[in-house]
């Protein structure tokens, strides 16, 4: 369990945490002169139960906030201490007001210094405590009185850490990637930098590659420790050092408010969407462009907020506003965050991220609205339910999987359970079940009507889908959702169109006489069909007439273009790849030469070139000075030359 405590100057936080730890947390040498905290400083103590309890000492004075900020993110439990000759004070308010807004989930009020008052003075400062904590997230916390210095009160507190560190709830670490806040960077003569911080999620092992965030360093764990001793692994809710290498890594390029964490969900934004509370005290409502502290993490940044032209959120109320930072930060749905005024001297609210990718444009519109409800949900499965309803242009389900911190299998669980259909690879996009069956139909009822109102149109063209199905969808999810219907055989794809399965542009009286006519001449195709000159003189055609046919025809996938005057059946061009292959095969480099294939396919030398340099052209064969080799299979390379020739044509 990790605890901080928070309270105002002076109130005895660092000689309380020495008191239950035996540790002086103040480490700096300014801070040993002056008597006062200036950065957080650690201690641990084990538990009955083979635990440990890591303890951060937060500085109180108003001038070390920002040092207090990074000390409360992550934690389990917040010790808020209040001296009894002092009582409440300003910082005391003010950290409670983060904590609250952090949403701590546990604490324990502290009065400190009981030795130097009355027992009359100690249970009126109880009482100012309780009436401060009503509406808070510590509104239910015990008050414990204690003295650091006599020692009154420290052994119960120990124990009732002891206690509540029993029922802290263990962090989730499956199915969530690594994520860990650095609080300090130092170098160890020997190791190299060395980092410390809280693992937020997941569990990290030595050995393990990580990114440094949001610098993008990539970094090696060489090494772990928790309070000084050696560990394989650490787990999420743990602080811990990390001993890190990396060829761009050092103590300059690492500081406090960057993350370690696994490069899936490396992606450092500017702007996110946040559900943001403005504090009930402020005086004035949050407007729009308000610039701003923003805290998150140990992080610490200048920024701006935006609110709807006219509209802005007033004290004591919360709503969903987008926060533009001044340069990148790391941050995931879910972080809870703190902003300060512009001059960096009071709390004025603080809130939770909704979506940390916000987009900058039609932040505003209705549809992004929606998204912006559904990302709001508690849980990543009734986000994506809320999000599949609202997206039909679908989910970029790599952000989804970032911004809920998701692995693999997790998402993928998720997208079976939901019914979500995956489009894509290195791109992927999620699409509900029934609206994807709802386009394949359109695709489908597109291309029908197409072929209907012009029988001789050669088929739709991909870039026209969007526009046809009314969608934002990107063309490769469009042919991706094309591909599955031609092989469904619902229809089929030529080059950059899509067709009825056996469509025949061409298909008229007329050409189906002259392609029974032709047909028969091109299936002689031993060893290659006649040019087009012959075919004309066999058919007592004119040969304008005989290659103005073949040409169109052509432009429906068969016969096919080969060489300048001569056209081939999709059938010859597979038997002349065959020997090709056979070809190749018989030489033990698989490099074969023009006259190697001339002796396999039976043709002349210069008809055995016109071939070869057609297969090279597709790609079906490379040519390496005088000899050739197989490149990759003819389907593949027919499949480009008909793309090819498609956007050719487009």
């Amino acid at each position: 369990m990790i605890v901080a405590t928070a309270g105002h100057i002076d109130h005895g936080k660092t000689l309380l945490v020495k008191a239950l730890s035996g540790v002086d947390t103040d480490r700096l040498p300014e801070e040993k002169n002056r008597g006062i905290s200036i950065d957080i400083g650690f201690a641990y103590i084990p538990t009955p139960d083979a635990g440990l309890l890591g303890f951060v000492d937060v500085p109180g004075h108003e001038r070390f906030v920002r040092n207090m900020l990074a000390g409360v993110c992550g934690i389990d439990l917040a010790l808020l201490v209040v001296a009894a000759d002092d009582g409440v004070m300003p910082q005391t308010i003010e950290h409670l007001q983060i904590l609250d807004l952090l949403n701590v989930p546990r604490g324990i009020a502290v009065i400190n210094k009981i030795d130097r008052v009355n027992d009359a003075r100690v249970a009126e400062v109880t009482e100012s405590v309780r009436r401060l904590l009503v509406g808070t997230c510590l509104e239910n916390a015990s008050v414990l009185p204690v003295s650091a210095m006599a020692g009154t009160g420290v052994e119960a507190l120990r124990t009732r850490l002891f206690e509540e560190a029993r029922q802290v709830r263990e962090r989730e670490t499956s199915g969530r990637r690594f994520r860990y806040a650095i609080d300090r960077v130092f170098s160890v003569s020997g190791s190299g930098t060395v980092v410390t911080g809280t693992v937020f999620n997941g569990k990290v092992k030595t050995g393990d590659r990580l990114i440094v965030s949001p610098t993008g360093i990539a970094v090696r764990v060489r090494g772990i420790q928790i309070h000084g001793q050696a560990a394989s692994e650490v787990s999420a809710g743990s602080r811990c050092a990390l001993n890190l290498t990396g060829e761009k890594l050092d103590k300059e390029t690492v500081r406090r408010g960057d993350w370690v964490m696994e490069e899936a969900i490396h992606r450092p934004t500017l702007r996110i969407d946040a559900q943001v509370k403005v504090l009930s005290g402020e005086k004035e409502p949050l407007a729009h462009w308000t610039p701003v502290h923003f805290h998150l993490g140990t992080e610490a940044v200048t920024a701006r907020i935006a609110v709807r032209r006219g509209e802005s959120v007033a004290p004591g109320a919360s709503r969903v506003v987008q926060i533009i930072m001044e340069r990148p930060i790391a941050c995931l749905h879910g972080d809870r965050f703190i902003i300060r005024d512009q001059s960096a001297t009071r709390t004025i609210g603080g809130g939770t991220v909704v979506d940390p990718f916000a987009p900058a444009i039609r932040r505003n519109s209705a549809a992004r609205q929606q998204v912006v409800e559904a990302l709001a949900a508690d849980s990543a499965e009734d986000a994506l339910r809320q999000l599949s309803a609202v997206s039909p242009d679908g989910i970029d389900v790599a952000a989804f999987e970032a911004a809920f911190n998701l692995d693999e299998p997790s998402a993928a669980a998720l997208y079976t359970k939901l019914q979500i259909q995956i489009l894509g690879r290195s791109e992927r996009l999620g699409l509900a079940a029934q609206r994807r069956d709802e386009l394949a139909e359109a695709i489908v009822a597109a291309v029908t009507r197409l072929h209907k109102e012009d029988p001789k149109s050669l088929g739709l063209e991909l870039a026209s889908l969007p526009e046809c199905l009314k969608t934002r969808m990107p063309e490769w999810a469009l042919s991706q959702l094309v591909r599955d219907l031609a092989a469904a055989r619902k229809v089929e794809l030529a080059g950059t169109r899509v067709r009825r399965p056996g469509h025949d542009a061409t298909s008229n009286p007329e050409d189906e006489k002259m392609w029974q006519r032709v047909l028969p001449a091109l299936q002689k195709d031993t060893p290659l069909p006649p040019t087009l000159k012959e075919l004309a003189e066999q058919l007592r055609l004119p040969e304008k007439t005989v290659s103005d046919f073949l040409h169109r025809k052509s432009r429906g996938g068969e016969p096919i273009k080969a060489m300048p005057d001569r056209f081939l059946l999709r059938s010859t061009v597979e038997r002349l790849a065959r020997i090709a292959e056979a070809t190749a095969g018989s030489k033990p480099n698989g490099q074969f030469t023009a006259a190697d294939y001339r002796d396999h396919c039976g043709a002349s030398r210069k008809l055995s070139i016109e071939v070869l340099e057609y297969f090279d052209r597709i790609g079906y064969t490379q040519r390496l000075g005088d000899a050739r080799r197989i490149r990759r299979p003819l389907e593949q390379a027919l499949a480009a030359a008909s793309n090819t020739a498609g956007r050719t044509k487009t």
